[in-house]
This record gives structure tokens, C-alpha cells and sequence, in this order.
């Protein structure tokens, strides 16, 4: 069955006019369905639900008799949370569309009339699908993971198959008829992947994983202009801009591009992006990005980094090294661990630190605890309570508005299944093999309750342990850059201050450094991606001295 695009208007001659576009554009592939109003379009969908057929966009008109619109698509969006949500406006609406973008997660809004469909329907729609597809596949006798939910090797192999958006389907063993089978035929050790060649892989590494899914795991060449070291906002950046200016570039990442920002659900401040976009949406768009503009990503992880005057030798885990003129370290942070009891006992069979969209629907119905302050805390509790029966938020200080953005305080407080604790600890993480309660303690006191799930967000550390002794970092591993290098003490004799324009080069020239690696910066989205871009003018001037 076709996934379903979903048009809605009271105006017969309006809704007969969005029939005719989305059938020359998108009948090949979607089936179009049309409603006259909300209650016949609610209809529709329970149709749908009930045949077990997916909805990959909602197009309504919010100017409608007895039920709006936005109404419509508060109603819609419990039976097909998944489904991407636009609303058609006349300019007197503008408001109550930029309202919606809060109210019901609207992903875009169109005024209407929206002719040529070429210019100003399909671009939108295509981008909306795109994204759909890509956290959505529709079914497919592709790639199977046969394993347990509760168990970390599983979720790991899950993990890196989601944040790559390599479409695959989940056999729980425990619940699906012959994975058990399959699993057992295998050798009985989990997880076990099948492929659609008959290929298996029992409990795969990620580099033989990342070779079988069709990542890049060996470069075309062995020297380049450029080598980023980091697939976040910050390299990804550089990529493209370096690619783009003709510089022979390679970026090393070792888990998936976008980094900790690829994980988010949803980042609201993006400039450019009024209804926000998902981390792992915006991290697939600017790979395709980079990927056609010359750009090489190479599915790998840097273990040391050696330089003279004019060479930089970069080794890699696989055993292979790569040499260049110059190297952006754009590594960013990896996730702080904690000593809580059963946090390490639990991890990946419960307990989680980041989190995926990917794990969200298992927790339908369930109370997932999510511990953290921050913005990413904030994204990751919204995202939960779309499918979660309850979300609470875990808030070690006094205030959320202490370390969050206030845009993400008001849509908390605005969804009734989220539930705010203050002044509260995560005492231990008990159950026998899997979470299954969580001890806190709030306040002075100590209380005990019922868990599907944690999800950690708090803090991390910068990636920069493989760069010890080569450059100079501060004492909790942030690289100094630019007249930074000079404080704690001393002047490293490869810098002078003749190299003040070079603002983003490390104690070593010709290695760079940009994003949330570097000491002293903005860590947002948006910051990280001007530094890689900057950076890349830089590594020319550079280049032009070598």
C-alpha cells in the first residue's frame, strides 16, 4: 500500500485544484487522498489506521467551517505522529500559522494561491518528503536486525544504522514469529543482521557494518588539501565550503555525520528554518551537500595526528593513514558518563546517553525519565511526549530557564504529559534485566518510581584525547586557536604572532580547529557552522604558504 498524502478543503473548486497538483507530481509514489472538511478527513485517516497504511504529509487548509485547520491537525497528528503537517493560509492567517508552528508542531505553512506549483508547491513538498522517507521508510525487504530491545549491542548496531539513515527492520526475537529462528541459526549470539543477498553479520563491528551498509571505508587517495577530522555542524560545514572551492577534501567520522547535533529532534533556532528542523534532517541534507559538491566521508576514526613544516599525517583506526597540506580538527564533545548505580549496569538496556528518534516509539505508553537542563534535554523530552504516556524532566538546579531557551520552557510547559522536578538527583537505576525503576531524590527526600527508559543530557567532554602532547589544549582538553595558544603560559615556538589573521589555527600550523573542540566558543548549531566555514578561508591563506 502506497503512503498516503492527505488534502483538505472546504472549497470544492480549491480542493480540486490541489487533487489535480499532487496527482501530476506525486501519484507514481503516494496515494492522494482528499477530505471537505475535518471530521470527513478524521474519518479517512482511522480508515487508514485500520487498513495499516502509513500518511507521509497532511496538506489543510486552516480557514475551514466548525473545525479548523490547526484543529484538524491537533486530532491528526495522535493517529499519524509521523506524518509532516502544512497548512494552507490566506494572508489574514499568517498569524495563526506561526502560532501552529508551536501549537501542533507544524512543519510548514503554505498562502494560498500557491501557483506555479513548480516554484512554490513542489519545492516544499519535495524537501518534506525527503524527510519523511528518511526517518519514515515506507515497507521494504531491505536490511533486518534481529535482537532484543533490551539489549546494548542491539541498540548499538540500531543506533548506527539510524543516525546513517540506512533503512532497516527490527526483529525482536522475544515477539516476532521466526527471529528466534534466525537468530539461532546464526549461532544464537545477538544481534544478528541479514541482508537482502543472503548476506549475515552476528554482532558486527562498526566498521564492518558501516562496509556492508555502503558507507565509505577506504579514501580514493592517500594525500589531500584538507582532512576534517569530525562529521558535526563544523565539519560538515567545512566540507562543503572546501569541496565547493576546489580544495581536495576528505572528512573522518567515526560514528555518523552531524555529530551531537545530529541526535537532536528538533533544533527551532536554525536560521532559515521556521518550524525547525531535526538534527539528523539537517546532518543528511548538508552530507548530500557536500558529498556533490567533490567532498569525501570516510566512515573511520582518527587515532593520532603527527606534522612538520609543510606535511600532516593523520592515523587511522583501520590502519591506514592519510597525509595533507593541512587538517581542521572538528571533533566537538562525546557524552560526560556518570557513577550513578546501574547506570553503567543498564546502558543501552534502559539507560542511554543522547537519544534517537529511532528509540522513541518504544517507549508508546511508557514514563521515560529524561535527566538535564539544557536545550538538548528540552528536544528530547518534547520529542518523547509524542509517543511516551509520560516524560519527566530531571533539573539538577533550581529553574529550567537557568540553561535552557526559553522558546523550549513555554512548549514544556505547554504539554500536559511532560512533569518538571526541580531540585532533584538521580539517586541509582534499579531492575533486574532492564530498567525498571528509578530512585530520586527531590529535595531532602527520597522517593522510588516506575521507569520505561532514561536518557541523559548532561554535559560532555571535548574530543581531544588522540591529540595529546601535539597541541595545546587547557586542562579539561579544549584547543587553544589563534592568540588563545599563549595563555596558561608561554609561546609554542612553532607560532608567532605573525600568524594572528590565521584566528582558527592551533599551536601547530597548518592544523586548524573549529566548533565545540575549541576553547572559549559559542556552542550552538549555528556557531559551529561559521567557524568550519571560516576555517576553510583560512586553510587557502595558509595553503598559499606552504
Amino acid at each position: 500500500m502506497k503512503p498516503v498524502i492527505l488534502a483538505v478543503d472546504d472549497d470544492s473548486l480549491v480542493l480540486e485544484a490541489i487533487r489535480r497538483d499532487l496527482r501530476t507530481s506525486y501519484a507514481e509514489d503516494y496515494q492522494i487522498v482528499s477530505a471537505g472538511s475535518g471530521a470527513e478527513a478524521l474519518d479517512a485517516l482511522e480508515d487508514i489506521q485500520g487498513r495499516g497504511g502509513t500518511v507521509a504529509l497532511l496538506l489543510v487548509d486552516q480557514r475551514m467551517p466548525e473545525m479548523t485547520g490547526t484543529q484538524f491537525i491537533e486530532q491528526a497528528r495522535r493517529l499519524f505522529p509521523d506524518a509532516k503537517r502544512v497548512l494552507l493560509t490566506a494572508y489574514a492567517d499568517t498569524q495563526a500559522a506561526i502560532e501552529a508552528i508551536n501549537v501542533v508542531d507544524l512543519d510548514h505553512y503554505l498562502m494560498k494561491p500557491w501557483d506555479p506549483p513548480e516554484d512554490r508547491l513542489y519545492p516544499v513538498l519535495d524537501d518534506l518528503l525527503d524527510d519523511w522517507r528518511a526517518n519514515v521508510p515506507a515497507p521494504f525487504d531491505g536490511i533486518r536486525v534481529a535482537g532484543t530491545t533490551w539489549s546494548p549491542h542491539t541498540h548499538t548496531t540500531k543506533d548506527f544504522l539510524a543516525l546513517n539513515h540506512v533503512p532497516y527492520r527490527f526483529l525482536d526475537i522475544e515477539r516476532e514469529s521466526g527471529a528466534a529462528e534466525m537468530v539461532e541459526a546464526a549461532g544464537g549470539t545477538i544481534p544478528v543482521v541479514l541482508f537482502p543477498d543472503g548476506t549475515v553479520l552476528v554482532d558486527p563491528d562498526r566498521r564492518t557494518l558501516a562496509e556492508h551498509v555502503g558507507l565509505k571505508t577506504e579514501a580514493t587517495s592517500r594525500f589531500y588539501d584538507l582532512i576534517i577530522i569530525g562529521g558535526g555542524p563544523a565539519g560538515l560545514a567545512a566540507a562543503v565550503y572546501g569541496a565547493s572551492e576546489g580544495l581536495r577534501t576528505v572528512m573522518i567520522e567515526q560514528e555518523a555525520p552531524g555529530g551531537q547535533a545530529g541526535t537532536s529532534s528538533r533544533i527551532e533556532n536554525y536560521l532559515g528554518f521556521p518550524a525547525g528542523i531535526s538534527g539528523g534532517n539537517l546532518a543528511r541534507r548538508a552530507v548530500t551537500q557536500a558529498t556533490r559538491l567533490g567532498a569525501e566521508i570516510l566512515s573511520d576514526t582518527a587515532t593520532r595526528l603527527g606534522a612538520d613544516e609543510s606535511v600532516k599525517v593523520v592515523g587511522l583506526e583501520s590502519g591506514g593513514e592519510l597525509r595533507s597540506h593541512a587538517v581542521l580538527i572538528a571533533t566537538g564533545m562525546t557524552v560526560r558518563r556518570l557513577g550513578v548505580p546501574g547506570y553503567e549496569r543498564f546502558e543501552g538496556a534502559g539507560v542511554y546517553y543522547g537519544a534517537s528518534v529511532s528509540e522513541a516509539t518504544t517507549y508508546r505508553g511508557g514514563h521515560v525519565f529524561v535527566v538535564g537542563g539544557g536545550n538538548s534535554a528540552g528536544q528530547a523530552a518534547m520529542m518523547f511526549s509524542k509517543y511516551a504516556g509520560h516524560v519527566t524532566l530531571i533539573v539538577r538546579g533550581a529553574s529550567l530557564t537557568a540553561k535552557m531557551s526559553q522558546y523550549l520552557v513555554d512548549q514544556i510547559a505547554s504539554r500536559e504529559n511532560i512533569h518538571v522536578l526541580l531540585d532533584t538527583q538521580v539517586m541509582e537505576v534499579l531492575g533486574e534485566q532492564r530498567v525498571e525503576r528509578i530512585k530520586l531524590r527531590i529535595g531532602a527526600d527520597v522517593h522510588e518510581r516506575e521507569a520505561s527508559g532514561i536518557f541523559i543530557f548532561v554535559g560532555a567532554v571535548p574530543h581531544s584525547a588522540f591529540l595529546e602532547g601535539i597541541v595545546k589544549r587547557n586542562d579539561r582538553g579544549f584547543i587553544y586557536t589563534g592568540p588563545d595558544i599563549f595563555l596558561d603560559g608561554g609561546r609554542p615556538a612553532t607560532w608567532s604572532i605573525d600568524r594572528d589573521p590565521f584566528l582558527l589555527e592551533t599551536s601547530v600550523p597548518g592544523v586548524f580547529a573549529a566548533g565545540d573542540v575549541r576553547h572559549g566558543v559559542v556552542r550552538r548549531v549555528a556557531s559551529a557552522v561559521g567557524q568550519g566555514s571560516i576555517a576553510v578561508s583560512m586553510v587557502h591563506k595558509y595553503l598559499d604558504t606552504v
